[in-house]
């Protein structure tokens, strides 16, 4: 039996199922004594398209029999997990990858891109986007998360990319410098510790400097509160 029929035939059972009297009722049981244990889809399926449905319907028949595992979602902290770029990097690729996700559902997908790429005066074919995509897409959904973007800088600067990649000209021309940030270009073991040292040295003055910042622009907002104050009472009195 093909896995299409398999699929079918396990949807229809899901929809008998939902049609059907509550589990105890006399015709419940005796269709339950008839029928045997659930058959699942297997997954050695041909096809994307076969295999998303059998997933789909064993993810379905897992949540129905209440065996399902709640899937995890993990916590994505540009910060810690690129330690080797400044806030400031950060925060500039950031704005970057904002500016170009024009769908605002943060992702950058291939039309995105497309238009990136003309914008930084670097156009690439169809076939280019789909490589640039593919060479940093790690789960395989054919568009740019955010995550994926920042990893697009971390191999740039690595040195980890051909000079004429379509990925090479988008680090190059974004006008975000990151070849003497990070660890990952040091030549030996000491070398990196100093200069992991430095990053990490940096980063925390990084965040002094936003705390004063704020604390300065706090004051100069009370200043001229009370100075808008005392001028008030002065037209006033």
């Amino acid at each position: 039996m093909s896995s299409e029929e398999l699929a079918r035939k396990q949807q229809r059972r899901l929809d008998a199922e939902q049609r059907d009297p509550k589990p105890g009722s006399p015709a419940q049981t005796g269709a339950d004594e008839e029928q045997p244990s659930p058959v699942r889809p297997s997954t050695a399926v041909n096809g994307d398209a076969s295999y998303e449905l059998t997933e789909k319907l064993s993810r379905r028949l897992d949540i129905h029999e209440g065996t399902a595992k709640p899937k995890q979602m993990k916590v994505f902290n540009p910060y810690t997990e690129f330690k080797e770029f400044s806030r400031k990097q950060i925060k500039d690729m950031e704005k970057m990858f904002k500016r170009f996700d024009s769908g605002k559902d943060g992702f950058i997908d291939l039309m995105e891109l497309k238009l990136m790429m003309e914008k930084l005066g670097a156009p690439q074919t169809h076939l280019g986007l789909k490589n640039m995509i593919k060479e940093v897409d790690e789960d395989y959904d054919g568009k740019l998360s955010y995550r994926e973007f920042l990893l697009i800088f971390r191999r740039a600067a690595a040195g980890e990319l051909q000079e004429e990649s379509g990925l090479m000209a988008l680090a190059r021309l974004s006008e975000i410098d990151v070849s003497t940030e990070g660890v990952l270009g040091a030549r030996d073991f000491f070398e990196a510790k100093v200069q992991a040292l430095s990053v990490r040295s940096k980063f925390e003055a990084e965040i002094r400097e936003e705390q004063e910042e704020k604390k300065r622009m706090e004051l100069e907002r009370q200043q001229r509160r009370a100075a808008f104050k005392e001028l008030q009472s002065t037209f006033c009195s």
